[in-house]
């Protein structure tokens, strides 16, 4: 019987691993504030402040973030609220980003080494946002439309800096 309650805690443990260790891909964003800037492709400005944290026993990851909040871009403030989660079903990461307007993109998220790839529906068009790894404390930054391996148009590309990086002090 004994033999028999550890093999199952073992187990367990396992499975329990198994499944939050797909959001290992979250460690190096958690605990640290990431920053960006650039000028999307109208010429409008990008900026956007973002924490992640994991929560429920690391079975989630939960994104905040601060962007602007009104149509002139004058008003900074807490934009979106996100939730990653694997999905043990599809085997895929699943994202929601709720924003402060009332909306909801929900999508996919695609893991490339150390580079994430989040494709969702904008209208008729399917869209990526990528961070691509430069360090523990840069990623690039693209959103556009990417097919098969390809970017097609690139709407912004900026860079994210972490909170541990020097550049990050040099972000408005």
């Amino acid at each position: 019987m004994k033999n028999k309650i550890i093999l199952i805690m073992l187990l367990s443990t396992t499975f329990f691993y198994s499944q939050s260790s797909k959001l290992i891909i979250f460690e190096n964003l958690v605990n640290k504030t990431w920053k960006a800037e650039g000028k999307w492709g109208d010429d409008s400005k990008f900026k956007q402040i973002s924490t992640f944290e994991f929560a429920l026993d690391s079975s989630i990851v939960i994104v905040k973030s601060e962007g602007y909040v009104d149509q002139k871009q004058e008003k900074f403030g807490m934009r979106n609220h996100g939730i990653r989660k694997y999905d043990k079903e599809t085997n895929t990461i699943l994202f929601w980003e709720f924003d402060v307007f009332g909306g909801l993109t929900k999508g996919e998220l695609i893991l490339e080494g150390k580079n994430m790839y989040y494709n969702y529906k904008y209208g008729n068009s399917i869209i990526t946002d990528a961070w691509l790894w430069v360090n523990e404390n840069e990623y690039n930054f693209k959103v556009g439309t990417y097919e098969n391996g390809e970017w097609v148009q690139v709407y912004l590309e900026t860079k994210f800096y972490s909170n541990k990086n020097e550049k990050y002090k040099n972000r408005n």
